[in-house]
């Protein structure tokens, strides 16, 4: 495994008043990641998820547990950790006025890598990411897609093993987020490892070899998302009843055709063996009481079932 980690654990103190206490944000997370895979890290906002990214990026230190990444200790040599991986921010990192050559020359000299190396990666990178058009003009010019493009090349400009990426299509059009999405799957044929996090299910769906959820800083569910999938079984009927959702809740607590209930603010989500044969029995039920309807739908397990019945919320609401 070129990612592996074991009871990995951060607090922090916040004060509330007079008072301080202590929030544990990761409670012993236990990671494992292999080599040359695209990794997804999904969980609600307050989930420890973007704690874990940091503390795998050596950007804040663990307070316990034990992690080895790329053949490195986290916890022992940070520095040499750091030189084996690539780290690409939510917010990006290139300066409005300087050229994407420019960024990324100066990215690899700070590598230690000699002026005329930096220069033929720089040339090499804007080539493997469709920017050699744009080069040498200023950052502050590029759209959004390329100056994404130019933050993954920044983040890879030394050749890491391991590359991290921090919700790489935020702000991006679909059609850019369609691109992103091909740039993330060349950098696993350049032979690194992907690690992930998003907020888009389609997209951990699509590009993701396997995946993890985390929720209350653990994690709760890891595997292909096939597999996740296959855990929750059987057909998925939501209906939307935003007003009476207890209500209607009630009606099919011992309905021997619903394998599992689950609600939301809004509406009831019955998991069955047959969706087709299962609607008019939902729909004379409902009928029968009195309880308005304004939409149903049938569909089969998604991810955002799999967050619902991990997290009990759907990452869309989070």
């Amino acid at each position: 495994m070129i990612i592996e980690t074991s009871g990995l654990r951060k607090s922090f103190r916040s004060r509330a008043g007079r008072e301080t206490k202590t929030v544990e944000a990761v409670r012993g997370v236990d990671l494992s990641v292999a080599e040359g895979e695209i990794f997804g890290f999904l969980g609600p906002n307050g989930a420890g998820k973007t704690t874990t990214l940091r503390m795998l990026a050596t950007l804040l230190e663990p307070d316990g547990g034990s992690a080895v990444i790329a053949g490195a200790d986290l916890r022992k040599d940070p520095g040499e950790v750091r030189r084996r991986i690539g780290y690409v921010a939510q917010g990006g990192s290139t300066w409005d006025e300087s050229t994407g050559r420019e960024e990324l020359v100066l990215h690899a000299r700070m590598y230690g890598i000699g002026k005329a190396d930096a220069q033929r990666r720089a040339a090499e990178a804007l080539d493997t990411f469709e920017l050699s058009e744009y080069a040498d003009r200023r950052c502050k010019t590029y759209s959004g897609g390329q100056r994404r493009r130019v933050d993954i090349a920044l983040g890879i400009i030394h050749s890491p093993k391991v590359v991290f990426l921090d919700e790489p299509t935020t702000g991006l059009d679909p059609q850019s987020r369609a691109h992103m999405w091909g740039e993330v799957r060349k950098l696993r044929e350049m032979g690194m490892t992907v690690f992930l996090t998003t907020h888009y299910l389609d997209e951990a769906d699509a590009l993701c070899d396997r995946l993890a959820i985390m929720d209350h800083g653990q994690i709760v569910a890891e595997g292909t998302p096939a597999d996740l999938k296959q855990e929750v079984l059987g057909d998925v009927v939501s209906v939307n009843v935003p007003r009476e959702v207890a209500r209607a809740a009630d009606l099919f607590d011992n309905a021997d055709y619903v394998r599992k209930l689950e609600t939301t603010e809004q509406s009831l989500r019955l998991y069955v063996e047959d969706g087709a044969s299962a609607i008019p029995h939902v729909l004379r039920t409902l009928d029968a009481e009195g309880v308005s309807i304004e939409g149903i739908e049938l569909h089969r397990p998604s991810l955002d079932d799999v967050f619902l019945a991990k997290t009990g919320r759907s990452l869309r609401e989070s």
